[in-house]
């Protein structure tokens, strides 16, 4: 466990031991097989209240997997949840979408609503995936399924640019993950894993073809395929409901999180021998089609009247 991370366990218990964020729950649910004294009973207690069942309904209706199961997790660290308490309640809300977007891109003039949500369209869809498996990650003749088993975006924007172009705006979001050294290239499944994306990476217009080796460690493994995932949506936008020109991918990360971001020299990754940011962009042809944003930062704009109790919520529960 990181630094990072047994702070913020520390912080969760005591919230749910004293705050009124967590009034009446109980801890002491099971991860990964053990009792936990930062997992939540009820797991939907680790859902920013005033849309609890919104969400709920949500991930029902238009059949989204949720992390590690059917149901929402208790975890109090789950990154699914930190990303859905940040932006599932303003998601209906244009002007603030519009906001967020802009931090995202400055560039950016409007918001578009993303119709491929069977129910409950909004501004900001939660698991996207394409209409149509690009990537090889379905059986044949399958669709991808929203959470599970194909790339999946955590949150996706849709906008205009003020050039005049659709851009999808796909958001990665982060909390307290940090990750090994694990060769996801190695053995039968590293073969299938290559087997899917070796040409796609070879023929990208953003990923740099020259040395796959990093794409097949973490966290850039899950970048690689988010690049390559909104590359094939641009590539075949006549295919898609969700028609796009162009794309900013944003990497939603505590600035805290330095097991994750590896800033400091003692943190490296083995593979690049460098911090995630240097590591990431040294694989990237155009620099701007990529940002690194904290929670924070994200929803620095947002109207603070029309969402204090959002605010007091983050802040208390992820940003102090």
């Amino acid at each position: 466990m990181s630094k990072y991370q047994e702070k913020e366990r520390k912080k969760a218990i005591e919230l749910i031991k004293n705050s009124e964020l967590f009034k009446g729950c109980k801890a002491g649910g099971r991860f990964m097989g053990k009792e936990r004294d930062f997992v939540l009973l009820d797991r939907n207690q680790n859902i920013f209240k005033p849309v609890k069942e919104e969400v709920k309904s949500y991930f029902k209706e238009n059949s989204i997997s949720w992390w590690g199961g059917k149901l929402p997790t208790g975890h109090t660290l789950s990154s699914q949840m930190a990303c859905l308490n940040h932006l599932f309640p303003i998601r209906n809300d244009r002007d603030e979408v519009l906001k967020i977007a802009q931090i995202i891109c400055e560039d950016i003039i409007d918001v578009l609503e993303i119709k491929t949500d069977k129910s409950l369209p909004a501004y900001i869809a939660f698991e996207a995936v394409s209409d149509n498996d690009y990537l090889n990650e379905c059986e044949k003749g399958q669709k991808p399924t929203r959470g599970s088993h194909c790339t999946s975006i955590d949150a996706l924007i849709y906008a205009k640019h003020k050039n005049g172009k659709n851009y999808i705006l796909p958001i990665e979001w982060k909390y307290t993950e940090h990750y090994g050294n694990e060769n996801k290239a190695d053995g039968e499944k590293g073969d299938i894993r290559k087997g899917r994306y070796t040409d796609l990476i070879n023929h990208s217009a953003q990923l740099k073809s020259g040395n796959h080796s990093c794409y097949y460690f973490e966290p850039f493994y899950q970048l690689m395929r988010q690049t390559l995932w909104a590359e094939q949506m641009i590539a075949h936008k006549n295919c898609e409901k969700i028609s796009a020109e162009d794309f900013i991918h944003a990497h939603i990360i505590p600035s805290e999180n330095q097991n994750l971001l590896k800033i400091e020299s003692r943190y490296k990754y083995k593979c690049s021998e460098k911090d995630m940011k240097t590591t990431w962009r040294d694989n990237l042809q155009n620099q701007n089609k990529y940002k690194i944003i904290s929670p924070k930062d994200l929803l620095a704009n947002i109207d603070l009247n029309k969402y204090a109790e959002l605010k007091k919520y983050l802040e208390k529960r992820y940003w102090l």
